[in-house]
């Protein structure tokens, strides 16, 4: 990933100042101000070797079929060799980054013999055996404190379970904090204030105090350890979750500001023993927080910016400006009282860049049904059957306020203004690799089935002109789903061109066409209109720029040129344009071009 900043000459800005593209409303962006934001390093960890072997195995750390998509989400694993088996197969299409999905802090109360409750006010299994003493956890903490000053209590229980390991970092005051050994599994004992402040004097004896205790369910070896080493294997990037915000009762879909500050507390000590730990390592990407908004026009006003905020500064002071990865979603639907436009969209990705945070990859919903996957001349059509049990039997005009590619414009927009404000943010697109539902489920709770290369592509195309890059929901399941799985199409299907934008643009005072995508090498652009249909082959009467140096393109974005003589198409005419290879494969989706002089 080159991690650049896309600049366009002014000078050619002037030659195509009479065109416009309408699905590409402007081709200049900003030059980034100083930034107070943390941003990706500019290079990837290069694999320590071409194949390695383990307890596990052996696994080659090369790629075989690049694709566009080059980041993946995976959920929490007990076994090891499942990990690598993961990393190894990510890597073989084209992954460079990983992201974690992460556990949760929850209030929790306690019996009379100090018990933790579960939600459903039985005693919660998995803290049960955590004793000290011939007490339970809570309440040797509780007779510690109490012996340091006999007014002291524990006002408040949180838990968290997690598959890491900590070091010291994570204790703030040890003579009161320690891990407790049971069997297979490592508590950790956590006292804090209610508030968040965190005393660094440890003074438990001279003021009785009513404190938070947050018991971690632990792991004696350290998951995130062993991804990292495998991120330098493969030449990866890793992403660890942190703790997730407890959820308003009320609206779940807001965080609980009552306890915000034991989740700053906690994070901080979470990140601190990162950064002790882990700072300099390369694999490190950035961290992610899995707490998900919807991208509104009143996001302002959600207290999970709160964390978001809270977050970003406990991590730009503990990891050396790593970034917080965040990835909102969107619901474009006209039916629903929630349903937001691009533009109001476009509000709330100010307000998320305003948190600092500093990679926002906003989920394309399609997956979810919750956005569409069409052109704007395609309005009138019937929305893609697969949507129906979401939107019904209904065209895109009445199901939807605007497309994927809409949505992801607006953001690109608002994006450059607020980089015009001193702000760095990357937007990266998190394309939903499932479908709302299917024959066979492909996770193991809900209905959502397995999707195709093909609409994957087509994602691709609707969000890649105008994101950093983009990554996908989730390997886990949804890659691996069916027969033949998504991974299994992708190995067999990935030289397919896939063409993202397409602009008239002259070149040596000829009139052609720019076209930007993926596999484009040995290529045949080919531009359809009402008055027929022309095919120019790249090599013979172009040119082909395999690593454009205009910035923040997506891994792998390649541009081509080709003659053409645009005053043959009628003005207002929508033009399709693809590109096809000897093989036969060419673009599943062409780009749906209309040029106004």
């Amino acid at each position: 990933m080159r991690w650049l900043l896309l600049v366009v000459g002014v000078a050619v800005l002037a030659v195509i100042a009479a065109v416009v593209v309408v699905l590409r409303p402007g081709d200049s962006e900003p030059t980034a101000a100083t930034s107070p934001a943390p941003k990706p390093s500019a290079t990837l960890p290069t694999p320590k070797v071409s194949e390695f072997t383990d307890p596990c195995g052996t696994f080659d750390t090369g790629e075989i079929a690049p694709y566009a998509v080059t980041g993946y989400w995976i959920t929490p694993k007990s076994n090891p060799c499942t990990w690598r088996k993961q990393l190894q197969e990510i890597h073989r299409v084209g992954g460079d980054t990983i992201i974690r999905i992460g556990y949760g802090l929850q209030f929790r109360t306690v019996t009379a013999s100090g018990q933790v409750r579960a939600k459903d006010g039985t005693i919660d299994s998995l803290y049960k055996p955590c004793v000290e003493d011939g007490l339970s956890c809570h309440d040797a903490a509780e007779r510690d404190l109490k012996q340091a000053n006999p007014g002291n209590r524990i006002g408040r229980m949180y838990v968290y379970r997690t598959d890491e390991a900590f070091g010291s970092g994570l204790y703030r005051c040890p003579e009161m904090e320690h891990a407790i050994e049971v069997g297979k599994r490592v508590y950790y004992r956590l006292i804090t204030q209610a508030d968040g402040s965190d005393d660094a004097t440890c003074d438990f004896s001279s003021k009785a105090q009513s404190y938070d205790m947050i018991l971690v369910a632990g792991s004696p070896s350290d998951s995130l350890k062993e991804l990292l080493d495998l991120g330098d294997q493969f030449g990866m990037r890793v992403f660890p979750a942190l703790p997730l915000a407890p959820r308003d009762h009320k609206t779940p879909i807001r965080a609980e500001r009552r306890h915000l500050g034991t989740l700053t507390t906690l994070t901080r000590r979470i990140v601190q023993d990162y950064g002790a730990r882990f700072a300099g390592r390369e694999s490190l990407g950035g961290v992610y927080q899995p707490f998900e908004v919807q991208m509104s026009a009143t996001l302002a006003d959600n207290p999970t910016l709160e964390v978001y905020s809270d977050q970003h500064r406990i991590v730009q002071q503990e990891l050396s400006g790593k970034p917080i990865l965040i990835s909102p979603y969107l619901d474009a639907r006209k039916r629903v009282a929630f349903g937001q436009t691009p533009q109001q969209v476009a509000e709330g990705f100010k307000a998320l860049v305003r948190t600092g945070v500093g990679i926002i990859a906003p989920q394309d919903s399609r997956g979810t049904g919750k956005v569409g996957l069409f052109w704007p001349d395609e309005r009138d059509d019937e929305v893609d059957e697969r949507l129906r049990p979401v939107v019904g039997e209904s065209t895109y005009e009445t199901a939807y306020h605007g497309s994927t590619r809409d949505y992801y414009r607006a953001m690109s927009e608002a994006r450059e203004e607020m980089m015009d404000s001193g702000y760095h943010v990357q937007l990266w697109a998190n394309v939903e690799v499932f479908e709302p539902s299917g024959d066979k489920p492909c996770a193991p709770t809900g209905t959502r089935g397995k999707t195709d290369k093909e609409r994957l592509d087509q994602a691709v195309t609707m969000a890649g002109r105008y994101v950093q890059k983009i990554v996908s929901y989730m390997w886990s399941d949804f890659m691996t789903c069916g027969s033949p799985s998504v991974e299994e199409e992708i190995v067999k299907d990935w030289q397919r061109p896939i063409a993202v934008d397409a602009i008239r643009r002259p070149r040596d005072a000829q009139d052609g066409v720019e076209v930007r995508g993926y596999h484009l090498d040995l290529g045949t652009v080919t531009v359809q209109w009402s008055g027929g249909t022309e095919e120019m082959d790249i090599a013979s009467v172009g040119w082909l720029d395999t690593d454009p140096i205009e910035e923040e393109l997506p891994e792998g974005m390649q541009a081509a040129w080709v003659p053409f003589d645009w005053t043959r198409v009628p003005a207002g005419e929508w033009v399709r344009i693809g590109v096809k290879l000897p093989s036969g494969q060419s673009t599943t989706e062409p780009l749906h071009v209309r040029i106004v002089t």
